[in-house]
């Protein structure tokens, strides 16, 4: 044998992920394929798509058919990359136009038929955190980082240290809106760049004391639009290809452009002919950032939200779900009780347990977020415990959630809102990453782990067997056990009608006399 296959054969075997990212941004389509070897990410395939379904968005925020149908012709050719891969191993992920458009849901549905996977809408803090997460992995700077991204609809601002993001912000200015507003006839007049840099600083104005405050060692931009900036500039400096920017070559590429007067008579060697139509708006975008943060110099990322979302998944993929710090550190901030948080998780994923298979419930995301559901279900009891549920649901609702998409998060908020008291079925929201059914047997499940353990304590509970049919759920308790509990027996029998309104059935029983309850 020769040596080199001796050591093909001695080398320990290293367990390889193949994983795809697909960004569906505002004015582009990300695809980015890779390998995690040894939680090392290898990008072996990429491809971009402009797509412009910002374009699309009318004054009423609704997406023109014309828009959903450019996004879905660009989905369909990206379809054959994706091909060959297992459900958990593509994440697609959506941005500003499709958190903004009031029928996103009639694009993603039609997006489910051309590609079987999951497309979650990402909230604008979820989004600057990807980002940050993409370009930390890929920098070698120490130190804290201001990060930016400007995209087709929004921009992201990130301050961070290593790989940890202290402070993050979505902007509702991107260089595809912003050029519709300010710069939609493609005439660059000093006017026309006074007004968009003043809108952007408008939008900054509220954020940029705490940016200042907390201050960073370097900046770094990620995105297409940075990158064509900085290339702009040097051509107007008359050098080769640079990778950093200030804002004196920002103002040397604004006379440039203004000297122009239109963006057809923009002469860079270096400016796509996709990227002239926004490229001012994007330039006054990024000179805002600059005059409202006082940046002194910016340098070039090449990692962005996609990269991001690949090192996101790398991190699930070993069981470091940034989603599990996340229930985990608002549990602490609202000072969830931790006993009673247990026991109520005990009972509910006892319960889930049980019924996974017959109830058609059994996968790891529902049984995730039903868990952190049990952890989070009193987080509204430091506000006031009258009515804490729905306190609970508006915190859950509304709260920074490093890693949920919205749909996720909408989830947690739905769940712990009915965990008790009357429900209604014309409550539950349609959802597009979950079905009604699915959503309502979760509900059934976390009340019932919390009217379980109403009385607050540990070793209460006797052993119950739990049975379980397609819509029906039957729990039998040790003999005598209810009988010698009327308030437990009220509790239930007022729960048997609650869980109608959901589709479902409850019955109760304690084991005959002499009979285990199983």
């Amino acid at each position: 044998m020769s040596d080199i296959a001796q050591t093909l054969n001695s080398a320990e075997k290293r367990t390889i992920s193949k994983v795809a990212a697909l960004d569906l941004g505002s004015n582009s389509f990300h695809l980015v394929v890779a390998r995690i070897v040894a939680r090392d990410l290898q990008i072996v395939h990429q491809i971009k798509l402009k797509v412009r379904l910002a374009d699309g968005l009318d004054e009423d925020d609704y997406l023109a058919e014309e828009a959903i149908e450019r996004g879905l012709d660009s989905l369909r050719l990206l379809a054959e990359s994706l091909s060959d891969f297992e459900p958990d191993s593509v994440r697609i992920v959506a941005t500003y136009t499709l958190r903004k458009a009031r029928n996103a849901n009639q694009f993603i549905r039609l997006a489910r038929a051309v590609l079987p996977y999951p497309i979650e809408v990402i909230p604008g803090a979820e989004e600057a955190r990807l980002i940050y997460l993409g370009v930390a992995h890929t920098s070698h700077h120490r130190g804290k980082r201001l990060v930016l991204d400007i995209g087709g609809g929004s921009t992201e601002l990130i301050i961070g240290r290593n790989f940890e993001p202290k402070l993050m912000r979505s902007l509702p200015m991107g260089c595809v809106t912003y050029t519709h507003r300010y710069f939609p006839d493609g005439v660059l007049k000093p006017r026309a760049f006074t007004r968009a840099i003043t809108a952007a600083r408008r939008e900054l104005e509220p954020v940029e004391r705490e940016f200042r405050k907390l201050g960073w060692k370097t900046a770094l931009g990620s995105s297409g639009t940075v990158r064509a900036l900085i290339d702009l500039a040097a051509e107007v400096r008359g050098s080769s290809r640079s990778e950093a920017v200030d804002l004196a070559d920002l103002q040397a590429l604004t006379a440039h452009c203004t000297a122009a007067g239109h963006v057809d008579k923009l002469g860079f060697s270096g400016l796509s002919d996709d990227r002239r139509p926004i490229i001012a708006a994007g330039l006054a975008i990024l000179t805002a950032v600059f005059e409202s943060l006082d940046i002194g110099k910016l340098e070039f990322s090449t990692a962005a939200l996609r990269e991001g979302v690949l090192y996101d998944m790398a991190e699930r993929l070993s069981d470091a779900d940034p989603r599990e710090r996340a229930a985990q550190s608002l549990a602490a901030r609202y000072d969830v009780d931790l006993d009673q948080a247990q026991r109520v998780h005990d009972t509910t994923m006892m319960l889930y347990r049980a019924v996974q298979k017959d109830w058609s419930i059994g996968n790891k995301e529902l049984e995730s977020l039903l868990g952190w559901a049990s952890l989070l279900h009193e987080v509204g009891l430091q506000i006031n415990s009258r009515n804490s549920h729905r306190h609970s649901a508006y915190i859950l609702a509304h709260v920074d959630m490093p890693g949920f998409n919205e749909e996720q998060q909408h989830l947690l908020s739905t769940l712990v809102g009915f965990q008790r008291k009357r429900i209604h079925k014309n409550d539950l929201t349609e959802s597009v990453l979950f079905t009604r059914s699915e959503i309502s047997k979760l509900i059934a499940l976390l009340r019932m782990g919390v009217l379980l353990n109403m009385k607050r304590q540990s070793n209460l509970l006797p052993e119950i067997h739990v049975e379980a049919a397609e819509g029906k759920l039957t729990l039998t308790f040790p003999e005598g056990w209810l009988q010698q509990r009327q308030i437990f027996q009220a509790f239930l029998d007022r729960e048997q009608n609650q869980v109608k309104a959901l589709g479902l059935a409850l019955s109760f029983t304690d084991a005959p006399s002499g009979q285990p309850p199983s």
